[in-house]
């Protein structure tokens, strides 16, 4: 499916591990923001652990395992 640490920039990306629940980690920039999972998205934010994050300014990995 998914290898741990590879980028998501696609919906269906999102969407897959919306529906198998697997965790993502957020960065902005180098900086680590949160772990957890996609709750929804939209072609503009991913909501993970109650908070929406900008697909523009956030960039989203993959945590299958975590």
């Amino acid at each position: 499916m998914y290898q741990n640490g590879q980028l998501l920039h696609k919906d269906d990306q999102f969407q897959d591990h919306c529906d198998h629940q697997v965790p993502i980690q957020i960065y902005h920039g180098r900086h680590h923001s949160d772990i957890g999972y996609v709750e929804n998205y939209s072609e503009v934010f991913v909501k993970v652990n109650n908070v929406f994050y900008n697909r523009r300014q956030f960039t989203f990995v993959s945590r299958p395992g975590y």
